[in-house]
């Protein structure tokens, strides 16, 4: 029961913190964002000469981007890994429906890197005899 409880806690935190990066991230990702953080730099630099360019102006300038830069960082990666679970996901319904796609290639994100290496390998050896089966004529060049 309490095993139930915090799945359920830790989904729910999860999922909220989910909405809440992707509403930001759509709104931090808008052009009324970027004026808006525009606007601040030319008000920061536009005090600059009242502060006589004091330590604290700097600092203040420099403080607010490393805050603002840190908690970005959390919420582009979290948008990065949702995007990319989405694509796995669709993909590997389209490799399911297939009936000649090889279902072996569902989940493979999750092979180590040798196992993908291999992977890759087999798949050039694939191109490289497709190539090698192509007629050797010129590409003539349509004329107009």
């Amino acid at each position: 029961m309490i095993r139930r409880s915090i799945a359920v806690h830790a989904g729910t935190l999860h999922g909220h913190f989910g909405r809440f990066a992707s509403a930001v991230s759509g709104w931090l990702g808008s052009t009324w964002a970027f004026l808006g953080a525009g606007l601040v730099v030319v008000l920061w630099a536009a005090a600059g000469p009242v502060l006589h360019f004091s330590d604290h102006w700097v600092m203040v300038i420099s403080t607010a981007t490393s805050i603002v830069t840190f908690l970005m960082v959390f919420l582009i990666q979290n948008m990065q890994n949702r995007d990319a679970r989405a694509i796995n996901l669709k993909l590997n319904e389209l490799i399911r429906a297939m009936d000649s796609a090889r279902n072996q290639m569902i989940d493979i994100e999750r092979l180590s890197d040798l196992e993908l290496d291999a992977m890759q390998q087999t798949y050039e050896k694939i191109k490289t005899g497709w190539t090698n089966r192509q007629p050797k004529t010129p590409h003539i060049a349509a004329e107009n």
